[in-house]
């Protein structure tokens, strides 16, 4: 679902920041809310610690709640060691 309203939490998609992280960091940043939407797809975005922006939304995706992952790992798993 694209559609973004006044008041929606959103994440912002930060492409920068592959140029300065490792592959595990993540490369979305938030939650921001949205101040105001704009014609042709421009979003404000607002959040508690900072002046309000514009970008293009097609950088934001919806945010339901939890934690903003910093780091992806992946499943692990252990496997018990047979006996010899």
């Amino acid at each position: 679902n694209r559609v973004f309203n006044v008041g929606d939490q959103v994440l912002l998609f930060n492409s920068r920041l592959k140029i300065f992280s490792g592959k595990l960091k993540s490369s979305w940043s938030g939650p921001f809310t949205i101040a105001k939407a704009f014609p042709y797809g421009t979003v404000e975005l607002s959040s508690a610690n900072g002046p309000n922006f514009k970008v293009n939304g097609h950088r934001i995706k919806h945010y339901f709640g939890g934690d903003v992952p910093q780091l992806v790992v992946p499943d692990l798993q252990t496997f018990p060691l047979a006996q010899p």
